[in-house]
């Protein structure tokens, strides 16, 4: 595909952003794929929205997912009066606010868990360990997406989880990336690989940016630049657009 072709019928991307470090790669990594297969400087429109994290994080420590779904959907909405077709979140956490039940968004979006499930299955992973936040790692989200292709899920130990936890709230959420905290993360992943994992889901959009395929003792899925990709692909038309709206996703 070259710039000048499929130009008119490309989508226009909004941006979900619930923490900065995540959204910024996500947006990125799709300008990327657009310099690589349109052409230099190209690629398809993207609108970014982003509603200050400080607004959400009360709520999230009361467990708020109702008031935290609301925030999100005024985000959806100024994303659609700017023009956008779909959406992506680059917030692996936000998808259970996301997925609380309430009025249809504005707009459709690519659910993340899906995509990073979709990848392991292709990727035929029957165990994989999930790191992200503490809210995530106790939540439903992945166990169901990834049981509904029949993937089971390991979670590091309780005190794992917590390091994982504040390493992102502390660091990587404002933009730090130390050899310590990476070498934790790597230490982690390894207790997991012994434990029968065959693939590590770094579903914290910071942690790719602290924790390469190379840094990692198990093969990585990339849940930011996985839904970078997806949304690339739903942009230029080879991959329909998405149908959820919110709620509880169907299988």
């Amino acid at each position: 595909m070259t710039a000048s072709t499929g130009a008119a019928s490309r989508k226009h991307l909004g941006i979900l952003a619930h923490s900065t470090e995540g959204a910024a790669l996500c947006f990125r990594t799709f300008g990327q794929h657009g310099f690589r297969e349109l052409g230099p400087h190209d690629h398809p429109d993207v609108t970014l929205d982003c509603i200050a994290l400080a607004r959400s994080m009360p709520a999230w420590d009361s467990g708020d997912l109702t008031s935290i779904r609301a925030t999100l959907s005024e985000s959806v909405q100024r994303l659609a009066r700017a023009g956008a077709d779909f959406f992506v979140c680059p917030d692996n956490t936000a998808h259970e606010a996301l997925e609380q039940p309430g009025q249809d968004l504005p707009l459709p979006g690519l659910h993340i868990a899906e995509v990073v499930a979709d990848r392991a299955a292709r990727d035929r992973r029957t165990r994989v360990a999930v790191l992200g936040t503490r809210y995530l790692m106790d939540g439903p989200v992945y166990p169901r997406a990834f049981a509904s292709r029949e993937i089971a899920v390991a979670l590091p130990e309780a005190s794992d989880r917590h390091i994982i936890d504040r390493i992102i709230f502390d660091e990587l959420v404002n933009g730090v990336f130390t050899s310590g905290a990476r070498a934790e993360y790597v230490r982690i992943i390894e207790k997991l690989a012994a434990r029968g994992c065959d693939a590590v889901a770094l579903v914290c959009t910071e942690i790719p940016l602290l924790v390469t395929p190379d840094d990692s003792p198990l093969p990585t899925l990339d849940s930011t630049r996985l839904l970078a990709r997806a949304a690339f692909d739903v942009a230029v038309g080879h991959r329909p657009l998405p149908t959820w709206r919110g709620g509880p996703f169907a299988d």
